[in-house]
Order: C-alpha cells, then sequence, then structure tokens
C-alpha cells in the first residue's frame, strides 16, 4: 500500500472501520493497519459516512476528529467539477451513477489519482477520463 501517494476512499469502507457489526469491519482494520498513503475522499462521502453511523454520536464525532486530524482529507467539489458530474450522469445513467461515486470519479480526474479503496463494485465498470479503469486497492473477501 506504501507504494502508493494518495488512496480515493469511497463510503463503505469508512463505515466498516467505525461500525465493529460491519461485516468488512476487520478486513477494513487490516487494511488500514498497513496503508500508509494519504487517504482522499469527498464531501459527499463525508455526508453518507456521517448519516450511516447515526444516531451514534460518539462514532461521528470520532470520524469527525479524524477529518480534523486529515486522517482523511476531504476534497472539495469546484463549480467546474458540477459540469463533469452531469456528464458522468449522463454516461452511468444505467448504473445509476450516485452523487458520491461520481464526485469521487471527479477528484480522481482532478487530482490524477486512480487508485481507490471501495466496497462499490461500480468502481469496476466507471472509467476516469472516459476510458481508464480504477485501480481498486481493497479487496474484500466474502
Amino acid at each position: 500500500m506504501s507504494n502508493y501517494r494518495f488512496i480515493l476512499i469511497d463510503t463503505g469502507i469508512i463505515v466498516a472501520f467505525y461500525d465493529v457489526k460491519d461485516h468488512y469491519h476487520q478486513q477494513v482494520l487490516n487494511f488500514f493497519n498497513i496503508c500508509h498513503s494519504q487517504l482522499i475522499t469527498t464531501i459527499a462521502c463525508v455526508t453518507e459516512v456521517m448519516w450511516l453511523l447515526s444516531p451514534n454520536i460518539k462514532v461521528q464525532n470520532e470520524f469527525l476528529l479524524a477529518l480534523e486530524k486529515e486522517v482523511f482529507i476531504c476534497e472539495h467539489l469546484l463549480p467546474s467539477d458540477y459540469q463533469r458530474i452531469s456528464e458522468l450522469n449522463t454516461i452511468y445513467q444505467d448504473l445509476p451513477g450516485d452523487f458520491t461515486d461520481l464526485s469521487l470519479i471527479v477528484i480522481s480526474e482532478r487530482l490524477n489519482i486512480s487508485e481507490i479503496a471501495t466496497l462499490d463494485k461500480d468502481f469496476d465498470v466507471y472509467r476516469r477520463y472516459r476510458k481508464q479503469a480504477f485501480n481498486r486497492v481493497f479487496f474484500p473477501k466474502g
């Protein structure tokens, strides 16, 4: 994992880390123990994580503290990113591509990060710059 300077991180991985009852919790803990890359996410992911961790305020606040300490960097969307999200929304309308996933694709293109930690199989379908596959760095078992 340490070969990558930056890795995008999706909602499901973060939730699995904080939710000890999650099926992937131990696998995600193992991943985080060997990952030395900077983890990048979006405000859409942060919003989903907060919603999925509710009503556990203690765990939500642990996540917010991790954001404050920059364990996870929240890359904000630029006004120009919304045009690209609109294009992707049309391209992936059959999935359908949700806003969180599309925001990660846009960030991957803008920051040129192809590595992603995700539980979402849609990232096997999504393409960066219309042709480049993502490099999934987390492969859950079971």
